[in-house]
């Protein structure tokens, strides 16, 4: 199926309100499941006229890598006997926010853009964060569809994650808005002031991310709120780094942030040096669809294949995976002879690859990642592999989400007569910084008012 087509609210039940199921009731109920005191993992449960949505369905941050969470208890979820559940709609192809799908059965509809469902898809190829089940729909910018109750309008919005959305539900004859993840510095920013130029109309509350919203620190005065890094500020410093890179420019960054790939290529081009992606990254570029987008096939991208993706192809005996990089396609030993003429997309898989083949005299490393990520085990690897070989380590970083004085434009642009906290560590800071703040609870239900 393709679809183209002032004053806070209060629970509608106080006591025992987790356990309370609005079932037939006309009105637009709303069970935040998760997302209310953190970041990531959010699951939105909606209700009216016995008919139910959920909002992104997302896999903890906090979870161990094997930890297996349990579902949200929403009927039908599960299982998928529950006519009740009209279907699960996914923001963005975060796992933070979708990751919980693979336990749902494909009996249940779920909707996400056309070109985020292409790059899950292909994820999963090869072992990386994706996902394989069929697709009831896909969102359109600006076009509604109806599910059961609900009129569900998409918005296109600029965010790390490649085809993410904001979301508005009509229901019971009120209006929620919901932001999903979002910025407004990203090299599609103009999706932010396009939708505050024409924003949707009378929205009765709006659920919105705060990420950048952090808890007070204990005898600190708090700091003024100001704007991070822009994507676009990044190419200045990280083309420097790669020309004050004697050997082979490394970079680290997710093959699915599709805006640092962009920044990255424009980078390489500056400081003269070809940027040189593996087969996934090569893949992912390519299932977004756009040509707009850096790819194999541009002037100064090269392929390669690192072991550990020359034997997937192999068992899968997926050859035609090689046939569009045939003619673009670098070895390392060509890396290995003239290394200053190359940058390469770096993550500790090709670890073995590179001190195997690779020349790493005089390398250096560009983390464009969350720095966070250098202080688990994966990063403490990497820490290991650049003490090995004495390479040096510079961290280029734009924030995939809105800072807060973007929040705050955002707020008044959609000028919600409630707002709830949602993606954030410190929701009690909201009241600090935007009007008609009403905080929720995981698990409460309550009425759009």
């Amino acid at each position: 199926m393709h679809i183209n087509t002032q004053t806070p609210s209060q629970p509608a039940l106080r006591q025992d309100s987790s356990h309370w199921e609005p079932s037939a009731e006309p009105g637009l109920h709303v069970r935040i499941h998760r997302g209310t005191q953190e970041i990531g993992g959010t699951c939105i449960e909606l209700s009216c006229a016995g008919k139910r949505l959920v909002l992104d369905l997302g896999r903890p941050l906090s979870a161990g890598r094997d930890e297996v969470v349990p579902l949200p208890p929403v009927p039908g979820l599960a299982n998928g006997d529950d006519e009740s559940l009209l279907g699960v709609l996914i923001s963005h192809p975060h796992q933070d926010h979708w990751g919980l799908l693979v336990q749902v059965p494909e009996s249940v509809p779920v909707f996400l853009g056309r070109d985020a469902s292409r790059i899950l898809q292909q994820a999963t190829f090869f072992g990386g964060l994706g996902l394989e089940r069929e697709i009831a729909g896909h969102y359109v910018h600006r076009q509604s569809f109806t599910l059961g109750p609900f009129e569900i309008t998409p918005y296109l919005v600029d965010h790390s994650a490649y085809d993410a959305y904001a979301l508005l539900i009509e229901a019971g004859g009120k209006r929620l808005f919901y932001s999903g993840d979002f910025r407004a510095h990203g090299h599609k920013k103009v999706l932010f002031t396009q939708l505050l130029d024409d924003p949707p109309q009378n929205i009765d509350v709006m659920l919105m991310e705060g990420t950048h919203v952090r808890p007070n620190i204990p005898g600190k005065a708090a700091a003024k709120p100001k704007r991070g890094l822009s994507e676009g500020a990044l190419i200045e410093p990280m083309t420097k780094t790669f020309q004050d890179t004697d050997g082979l420019a490394l970079i680290a960054f997710s093959a699915q942030n599709i805006d640092r790939l962009i920044t990255t290529y424009k980078a390489a081009r500056l400081a003269g040096r070809e940027l040189v992606l593996d087969l996934y990254s090569a893949t992912i570029a390519h299932a977004t669809d756009n040509p707009l987008v850096p790819q194999n096939g541009w002037p100064g991208i090269r392929v390669w294949l690192p072991q550990r993706q020359r034997v997937l192809v192999k068992n899968s005996a997926e050859f035609e995976r090689l046939n569009p990089i045939r003619h673009t396609r670098i070895f390392l030993d060509e890396i290995a002879s003239k290394p200053q003429k190359f940058v390469l997309l770096f993550r500790n898989s090709m670890i073995r690859d590179l001190e195997r083949t690779g020349d790493l005299t005089s390398a250096s490393l560009t983390w464009s990642l969350w720095p966070g990520y250098l202080d688990q085990a994966s990063g403490q690897w990497t820490r290991q592999f650049l003490e090995r070989h004495k390479i040096g380590l510079v961290h280029h970083h734009s924030s995939g989400h809105a800072y807060i004085p973007d929040l705050q434009k955002f707020v008044r642009g959609l000028a919600p007569r409630v707002l709830v906290p949602v993606h954030s560590f410190a929701p009690g800071r909201f009241g600090d910084l935007f009007d008609s703040v009403d905080q929720k609870h995981d698990g409460e239900w309550w009425e759009v008012m």
